[in-house]
């Protein structure tokens, strides 16, 4: 966007500000002419800068066609090249410096065309716009070399000006529609835990319920018939709801935990599908299986890392090593493009990795400093003379409080 902003600028200065306005003659007529010429070229870089983001936005499907803004644009063109056709006509530059200003005068409008309209179209506009000129310079005596110079120029202009918008345009747009795609595929992983949660509890409480009522129906018949085999019955339910109670504590500790190796290949994936260089290191939890509790704990630290990695700053590398020595086992993800922050400061996602530690006796520290951002977190393992804290995984995954409620 910037460059498509600035390019007409670097060219009304190159191609048409300096070069006209040094070479035009002291005549009062050549003196008015050219700089009325130059202060329309301008008028020509303001109007396109106003018009690009319309056209762009038609270009990629967002927007109506930008009938009135190319219309102004058409104006201004047109403008331009009747002054340059009556300089020509009184001959008010030196040295042919008029086919510079030529060059320049067709592009911001062929730059503006580029964006609105088919490859087709564009040509022959263009043609069109060139069959129209070469004749009003003719008519006013411009011929050979210099009709067909300027014939060259033009032409040029607009395919310059096409390339620079049509390309960029393709590879903004393709950009764009894969952010889009990125977007999607997270929104459907996310659609798809919520059925595969929704499913898992259907299963347990459609089935279960179905039996409480049931076994319910059946007690209120047998007690009013006054038979004893009622309170057998209401065992039964109350047996039937604690299992189904502690059923749903599974479902929901199953999709609240995580677990280390899967997290760790999973950030790697997702980083490098982001163009950041990932690198893991240090020990396998593979091969050295760590406590449910410390791998439910480290995997969330995990999966924080690397969202931040994702959403804040403009990393290239990240790297993520886990160690584990007698007493405990670290995790520490580094990566090289996060903003500088003041030590200590963090978000509500840091905060509440910092909780979730707390839980299994862990800590969580990070500090940035020349462009590094470093996330450590620590847990203890257990170990003789040392409690086990780590033996159930809802120790070191709380349910949430509607969990608890259910």
């Amino acid at each position: 966007m910037v460059m498509w902003h600035t390019v007409p600028w670097i060219f009304f200065l190159s191609w048409c500000a300096v070069p006209v306005g040094l070479n035009l003659r002291h005549e009062t007529t050549a003196q008015l002419l050219g700089w009325s010429l130059i202060v329309v070229a301008a008028l020509q870089c303001v109007q396109v800068n106003r018009t690009l983001r319309r056209a762009l936005d038609h270009y990629l499907g967002r927007a109506p066609f930008p009938r009135r803004d190319l219309a102004v644009m058409f104006g201004l063109t047109v403008a331009g090249f009747g002054l340059a056709l009556a300089l020509q006509h009184v001959d008010g530059v030196k040295g042919g410096v008029i086919g510079l200003g030529m060059l320049f005068l067709i592009t911001p409008y062929a730059e503006a065309l580029g964006f609105a309209l088919s490859i087709r179209s564009f040509f022959r506009h263009l043609a069109g716009i060139l069959v129209v000129l070469l004749a009003a310079f003719a008519a006013v005596g411009t011929r050979g070399g210099l009709l067909a110079a300027l014939a060259v120029l033009i032409a040029v202009g607009g395919l310059v000006s096409l390339l620079t918008s049509r390309c960029g345009a393709w590879t903004l747009a393709v950009m764009w529609e894969a952010e889009r795609a990125r977007e999607t595929e997270g929104r459907l992983a996310v659609a798809e835990e919520r059925l595969r949660f929704g499913r898992d509890l259907h299963d347990v409480m459609g089935r279960n319920l179905a039996v409480i009522a049931l076994k319910s129906e059946l007690a209120v018949q047998l007690a009013r018939r006054g038979r004893a085999e009622a309170v057998d019955q209401m065992v039964e339910v109350q047996r039937i709801a604690q299992e189904t109670q502690r059923e749903i504590r599974d479902v929901v500790r199953g999709y609240r935990e995580a677990e280390l190796g899967a997290e760790l290949a999973g950030a790697q994936g997702v980083l490098e599908a982001a163009g950041i260089v990932c690198r893991v290191s240090g020990a396998d939890p593979s091969e050295r299986p760590l406590p449910p509790a410390v791998q439910a704990a480290l995997g969330w630290v995990v999966r924080e890392g690397t969202t931040n990695v994702l959403r804040h700053g403009d990393a290239e590398t990240c790297t993520i090593t886990v160690s584990v020595t007698e007493g405990r086992t670290e995790l520490t993800i580094e990566n090289d493009g996060a903003p500088e922050a003041p030590v200590g400061s963090g978000g509500s996602g840091l905060r509440g990795l910092g909780e979730r530690l707390a839980t299994v006796g862990g800590t969580l520290e990070h500090t940035a400093a020349d462009g590094t951002f470093r996330l450590t977190a620590r847990v203890p393992l257990p170990g003789p003379g040392r409690p086990d804290r780590a033996q159930d995984p809802a120790d070191a995954v709380p349910l949430a409080p509607e969990a608890k409620a259910s």
